[in-house]
């Protein structure tokens, strides 16, 4: 996620000069076409086409924050029910036995274990080196034989707590209590999944980047005969803009996508780790920082 207001030059240029360069050379061509060969523009309804593909893109735009916004949400969710699970666990189970004070503390570590294993999820990357070092080998092969990681460590923590109640750490309203939790934090993997797994539609996909990308192409032609020599500043200018609205859609419409507008799960997941270690009394590492401009 970008995290000053205002992007950088730099990463402005950067994403917009292929298709300014693109949008110039086309104007370009159809206003030397239009002054050196018997070539009249037609008169083309530019308005009319532009006011459509506005609302076209507007509401394209507003789903596709809709599903950003939803993840945003789903994640503060998540770490407020990890710092509930905690909680629970550290206030619930007695630490003055071995086995209380094991299972306590294995019941927050797989927390930790369990967001970073749903972020590399949500992310599509093959690997998560963060269950190394938070959980055993045992359990590190056992969790990987599952196809959905994150929710194998989720059921994991489910026995666990089972197993607290009865061993006799726990009675049975407070594993009620700590099942609620539980299936607070599988409601919200639940919404995430779906985001991820539910592209939007393919008339919101497909149609906004043709009519765009036609627009664009109409427009030095109807602008032509008015703007004369200009033509290719102020074409390529309101061309740029639409360009621009339908960017704002493709940047938004997966925000668990590994880029620089997405939901920032690496910094979130952070916040739960240091949270919870924390809560067991146990050194934590610091909240990672943005990285040039970036909060990953």
């Amino acid at each position: 996620m970008i995290i000053p207001s205002t992007p950088g030059a730099t990463r402005i240029l950067h994403e917009v000069w292929k298709p300014l360069t693109v949008l110039f050379v086309w104007d370009v061509i159809v206003t030397i076409t239009y002054y050196f060969l018997p070539f009249k523009a037609p008169g083309l309804p530019l308005t009319i086409f532009g006011s459509a593909l506005a609302l076209f893109l507007g509401f394209r735009d507003t789903a596709a924050y809709a599903r950003w916004w939803e993840g945003r949400v789903l994640w503060g969710q998540m770490i407020n029910a990890s710092r509930s699970l905690a909680r629970a666990a550290l206030a619930f189970i007695d630490d003055a036995t071995a086995t209380g004070r094991e299972i306590r503390r294995d019941i927050v570590v797989r927390q930790i274990a369990y967001v970073h294993a749903l972020r590399t999820s949500l992310r599509r990357q093959n690997d998560c080196p963060d269950l190394e070092r938070l959980l055993s080998d045992d359990e590190v092969n056992l969790v990987k034989q599952r196809r959905n990681v994150p929710n194998a460590i989720h059921d994991g923590t489910g026995y666990l707590v089972a197993h607290a109640q009865r061993s006799g750490e726990i009675d049975t309203i407070q594993q009620a209590q700590i099942e609620a939790v539980l299936v607070d934090i599988s409601n919200a993997q639940g919404g995430m999944e779906r985001i991820k797994n539910t592209p939007l539609p393919m008339q919101y996909r497909f149609f906004p980047a043709l009519f765009t990308r036609v627009f664009c192409v109409l427009l030095p032609i109807g602008l032509v005969e008015t703007l004369g020599v200009a033509t290719p500043i102020g074409s390529t200018i309101a061309g740029l803009m639409f360009l621009a609205i339908l960017q704002i859609g493709e940047d938004l419409v997966d925000p668990f996508a590994d880029s620089v507008h997405d939901v920032p799960l690496s910094a979130m997941c952070r916040t739960i780790e240091i949270d919870l270690l924390q809560a067991l009394g146990e050194p934590a590492p610091e909240p990672l920082a943005e990285v040039k401009g970036v909060l990953w």
